[in-house]
């Protein structure tokens, strides 16, 4: 039993270490989206890319 509480008490430590740097770095303002606005973007164009190409370019 108590080195099922060590593991536990170590998990918890390690998680509140990494966790409280993360925290400590938060934006005040709203949060920048930039980045993962243009991955979205490009693959909505993959999908849209090959829909177009599936529909009317492909010879079955």
């Amino acid at each position: 039993m108590m080195q099922l509480f060590s593991r536990t008490g170590l998990f918890t430590g390690a998680l509140l270490v990494q966790a409280l740097p993360a925290m400590a770095n938060v934006s005040e303002g709203p949060p920048d989206y930039s980045g993962i606005t243009g991955l979205y973007y490009v693959l909505i164009a993959i999908v849209l890319i090959y829909g177009v190409y599936d529909t009317f370019f492909k010879k079955s």
